[in-house]
């Protein structure tokens, strides 16, 4: 299956792409997925949301069509 993948202010500097489209299985985790395209990225404190609502990066994406990954942020 295709998953949108849309990464966000730092995360998309670091990966080199803000929006991409990526084969995975439902059984892949967000970890397993990020660490297949980027395995030099560390997840340090980014939050992953799968179709619009955060989700854990060890649990598996099922029939998903987007993930996202958001960076901390901070402002005043």
């Amino acid at each position: 299956m295709q998953i949108k993948l849309l990464a966000f202010a730092q995360t998309q500097v670091q990966l080199g792409f803000g929006e991409r489209t990526v084969q995975c299985a439902p059984e892949e985790t967000p970890r397993q997925i990020l660490a297949r395209l980027a395995p030099g990225f560390e997840a340090v404190a980014v939050r992953v949301a799968v179709d619009h609502e955060y989700h854990a990066w060890d649990s598996p994406i099922g029939q998903a069509s987007e993930l996202a990954l958001i960076p901390p942020v901070s402002g005043g």
